[in-house]
């Protein structure tokens, strides 16, 4: 283990600062998948993925990450800034002119860290499939990991991806579904019910694994079981319960503030309740 759990711990605290601080600044982006995610990003890239000083795009002999639900991009940016990809000053520049924090990621400024330009939803699988794919081909033994949202599995292009993943036994992918059960026009089961993901997954042909994903302990375990089943014929699938808004009282398990910006009250009340561990950019 690279960090003792506190230590990770303390670092989500950070990014979840970040998030607040990046979405407030500008009055724009989307907190409450950012917020729930936060843990996550931290413990994948602190502790999970082996990954290289600096920034290859191909990423060949480390493990590579891809987010499909860009809109979470507040978290992916306080992380990559957190972990050494770029100065955590540039935090400041999201969502403005020219900055190369977009909305949603993109590859044409160049910012370190990311591979792929997302948010158009339900894509990143497939992508993530390719990128695994082609390590094969290059007899690079490290890893794919992706990201998706629940919502975004309504989405059609995702079953062809989970379909196509253990026919060709894409057994170097760890997907994970950030289970929160919200979505922009509310919760899941009443916008399209996902209804039994673990059973569609094992009938796809998936290994399926399920994580607390705002307990960190939990969380490592369950993503170091992901890594130990892989190179088994199966491409493995993480079901991660979180909460939108984690760590917000006022945020928390609400389609609300799937893309709400916090107004200065509501600010300060969020920061009251995360301590700064990092240091504010």
């Amino acid at each position: 283990m690279k960090h003792a759990i506190s230590e990770l711990q303390e670092i989500a605290s950070q990014v979840r600062r970040d998030i607040l601080r990046m979405v407030h600044a500008v009055q724009s982006g989307h907190p409450g998948g950012s917020l729930g995610c936060a843990d996550f990003f931290t413990a994948l890239y602190f502790e999970i993925m082996d990954r290289k000083p600096g920034f290859n795009m191909d990423g060949q002999d480390e493990d590579i990450f891809f987010l499909s639900n860009g809109h979470i991009s507040p978290v992916f940016y306080s992380v990559l800034a957190r972990a050494g990809y770029f100065n955590v000053s540039e935090l400041a520049s999201f969502r403005k002119i020219n900055s190369r924090l977009q909305g949603h990621p993109t590859t044409h400024e160049g910012l370190p860290g990311i591979r792929v330009a997302s948010g158009s939803l339900g894509q990143g699988l497939s992508v993530a499939i390719g990128a695994a794919l082609a390590k094969k081909l290059n007899q690079d033994e490290k890893l794919v990991f992706c990201l998706m949202g629940d919502g975004e599995l309504q989405e059609g292009q995702n079953w062809e991806a989970l379909m196509f993943a253990p026919h060709h036994q894409v057994d170097n992918l760890i997907a994970t579904i950030d289970y929160n059960g919200q979505q922009i026009d509310g919760p899941t089961e009443k916008v399209l019910s996902l209804l039994n993901l673990e059973d569609k997954f094992k009938a796809f042909g998936w290994k399926v694994i399920h994580t607390d994903g705002n307990d960190m302990e939990n969380l490592i375990a369950g993503l170091n079981k992901a890594k130990s089943l892989t190179g088994k014929g199966q491409p493995i699938i993480n079901i991660m319960q979180t909460q939108m808004g984690a760590g917000v009282d006022f945020m928390m398990c609400t389609h609300k503030w799937h893309g709400s910006a916090p107004n200065d009250e509501q600010l300060k009340s969020a920061l009251s309740q995360i301590k700064e561990t990092l240091g504010d950019y």
